[in-house]
């Protein structure tokens, strides 16, 4: 499901929305899994790491992939120019040197996986 129609038609019923959650994890692993050459794995990868404000910080090294000339709109709820939260809830993705970073607030992991694979799959 492409993100703009993810964000404009979230799942209505707790079934879709778990059916949902629960392809994130696969669907991320699958992208990992068709990138890695005997030598990219070594030095690329995905992290998934929690920060103090508090939230969530996924960092997806895209070099050596398709994706790595593809433009990526960033994504920001929340954050100021500086690129610091600003408020409990708050969502950041952008592309920047070859990563695509996904940070938010506690509550975010899904939707910053769900827009990177968005993205990704586009």
């Amino acid at each position: 499901m492409p993100l703009l129609l993810l964000l404009a038609n979230p799942p209505r019923s707790r079934r879709d929305k778990a059916k949902l959650n629960n392809d994130l994890l696969p669907k991320l692993s699958r992208w990992f899994a068709a990138h890695c050459d005997g030598e990219r794995e070594h030095s690329s990868g995905i992290s998934i790491q929690t920060t103090d404000n508090p939230g969530w910080w996924v960092k997806i090294d895209v070099g050596r992939t398709e994706l790595v000339d593809r433009d990526f709109a960033t994504v920001s709820e929340n954050i100021d120019a500086g690129g610091f939260p600003q408020g409990p809830r708050w969502l950041h993705c952008r592309l920047k040197d070859g990563q695509w970073h996904g940070a938010g607030d506690e509550t975010r992991l899904e939707q910053i996986i769900a827009t990177f694979l968005a993205w990704a799959e586009m």
